[in-house]
């Protein structure tokens, strides 16, 4: 009995040994940059990508090696940054995710040009092509992740060339810019104090937008109930940052001048996707907050619309759920990277 025991004991040392040893050489191969590219610059590379009114750079950085999993990170506004996507750090090397911040055109430390001609969906889809190429993301290893206009310009992509994808991520985004300003004036908007809202909607009619005091209002009654649920002098300092960088020319002629629905003349104002959901075949995770500016019962229903979704609920979560929920936000996000890669992926949990 002893002598079995001890050999046991031995094969169990044996094994664990060797499962530190796998874990140390996958580590090792995660980090190893020999042989990149971007080996220089650790990881940073600027990617030239043609335009109608010529050839501009954007800014990327990768982080980590997996051949099988690369995950392209759009962020928001339009006119954000990649700096806000800084959280994933805390997740997806632990995962063994290879990811790639990146600047899209006009924002940070891409080139940022001056003519408003650019600032179309429809550009950006062709840049987001060009530097998938660039990084040579294909349909065996590309997850397109996209954050609010990123999860637009996600699907925007993903419905022109998602043969190239392995698998779509849609956070935090709405299919219509009309349903998103209808939830947040028969929503959202109602849950504001009345004399808060009055006076913000009096700034709206007189399409004073640049008012100081709009903006504040908005930003101390709205911001912390539904973009990013934490007091604004705690708020995390990547997302600090990232609003303090962002390009407001760009935000305000796509969006508009606050996350408080589509306001002015935003060129955003009235697309709408619904009909073309059917046509998203590559698995897609839809991701939505309980307390976010967009509705997360839509976005519960888009998963249901597209050929093989699944929803993603953060239940303390806003729009910018990977901060206020987020384990939540990044175990499903990692969860379903997982399914996708190992062929285990169902439109449920």
């Amino acid at each position: 009995m002893v002598r079995i025991f001890t050999i046991i004991t031995f094969l169990l040392i044996v094994a664990s040994l060797w499962g530190c040893q796998t874990d140390a050489h996958r580590a090792s191969d995660y980090l190893d940059y020999s042989g990149r590219d971007d080996r220089l610059s650790g990881g940073i590379k600027r990617i030239a990508v043609s335009t109608p009114k010529g050839t501009f750079r954007v800014w990327t950085k990768r982080v980590g090696n997996n051949p099988r999993i690369k995950v392209l990170l759009l962020h928001g506004g339009p006119g954000a940054n990649h700096v806000y996507w800084s959280c994933a750090d805390s997740y997806f090397p632990r995962a063994g995710i290879e990811y790639y911040y990146y600047d899209q055109l006009g924002s940070l430390n891409s080139d940022i040009p001056q003519d408003t001609s650019l600032w179309r969906t429809e550009r950006f889809v062709e840049e987001v092509e060009q530097v998938r190429r660039a990084l040579g993301l294909n349909k065996d290893n590309f997850y397109l992740m996209g954050h609010s206009w990123g999860g637009l310009l996600a699907l925007e992509y993903a419905l022109k060339y998602q043969h190239h994808l392995k698998g779509l991520i849609i956070s935090n985004m709405m299919v219509s810019i009309p349903d998103y300003i209808k939830y947040a004036d028969s929503v959202l908007a109602p849950q504001m104090a009345p004399d808060i809202l009055n006076r913000i909607r009096t700034y709206e009619q007189n399409r004073d937008y640049d008012n100081p005091e709009y903006l504040r209002l908005i930003e101390q009654h709205y911001y912390p109930q539904h973009v990013l649920r934490m007091p604004p002098e705690q708020w995390p300092e990547p997302v600090v940052r990232s609003f303090a960088h962002t390009n407001r020319q760009i935000y305000v002629m796509m969006q508009g001048p606050s996350e408080f629905g589509v306001a002015g003349e935003a060129t955003l104002k009235n697309w709408d996707r619904k009909a073309d959901l059917h046509k998203i075949v590559v698995p897609t995770l839809t991701i939505g907050g309980t307390y976010d500016t967009m509705d997360p019962k839509h976005m519960a229903w888009m998963a249901g619309q597209v050929q093989n979704g699944r929803f993603l609920l953060c239940p303390n979560g806003s729009h910018m759920s990977m901060y206020d929920d987020q384990q939540t936000y990044f175990d499903g996000v990692i969860h379903f990277i997982q399914d996708v890669d190992n062929g285990s992926f169902s439109g449920s949990d």
